[in-house]
């Protein structure tokens, strides 16, 4: 039986392994907060279930199997935050941690309905890819607006949901995906970066920009992008 615990720890290897990091027991733990004999008791678990390959000192990964599982938690919940932002008017600061709580509790029908009524969307409101129904997700070429030079223009396109207070203040200074804005200053020594949003100028720390994902716009020789 595939059950809640088993969902979150595949879906922290699925994701971990997006970063193209090294998946290690440690590397859970911290996703998960829990503990080292947690997770070593879990990984036994899912490697006689099929559903990782682990190999000591060597990382887990997945099998498709288990991605499989995980890529469908991931439309869940990308799906519930869109239709809690859009259906019923939460703020995109607070759909994650109600997602959280709901993926894996929704029924396959449900979820089918949810993707009817938003108009099969690709992507949640904080810019993620939505897997499709049959697991297969567009996954773009995003840069971190940290590697952004000075004087570029970029579209941001995605943001990291993993703090709410981040959201609600970038929301404020009209940071969210789609939204164009120019990189006018990189302060040296890991400072922070001045960008252009509007009319507005705004700093903006590391510890932002790190979770702000973009792609540059190509202007050409007429001006037009």
């Amino acid at each position: 039986m595939v059950t809640q615990a088993i969902q979150d720890y595949l879906k922290v290897i699925y994701k971990v392994e997006e970063t193209r990091e090294e998946v290690t027991t440690n590397a859970i733990a911290e996703r998960l907060q829990v503990t080292q004999p947690s997770v070593t008791g879990m990984v036994k678990k899912l490697s006689e279930m099929n559903l990782i390959s682990y190999t000591p000192y060597q990382g887990v990964r997945l099998t498709e199997a288990g991605r499989k599982i995980a890529l469908e938690v991931i439309r869940h919940h990308r799906l519930l935050e869109l239709y809690l932002a859009k259906a019923m008017g939460y703020s995109w600061d607070r759909v994650h941690e109600e997602a959280e709580k709901l993926e894996h509790v929704i029924s396959e029908e449900f979820e089918e309905k949810m993707a009817e009524m938003l108009g099969q969307p690709t992507s949640d409101p904080h810019g993620a890819p939505i897997p499709a129904k049959d697991g297969s997700m567009v996954v773009s070429k995003l840069l971190k607006l940290t590697a952004i030079p000075a004087g570029q223009k970029v579209v941001v396109k995605q943001v990291s949901d993993k703090d709410p207070e981040k959201l609600r203040y970038l929301s404020r200074i009209g940071i969210y995906p789609e939204v164009e804005m120019t990189v006018i200053e990189q302060v040296p020594f890991d400072g922070p970066l001045l960008v252009k949003v509007g009319e507005e100028r705004h700093y903006l720390s590391r510890a932002l920009t790190d979770g702000i994902f973009v792609v540059e716009i190509v202007e050409t020789k007429n001006g037009q992008s």
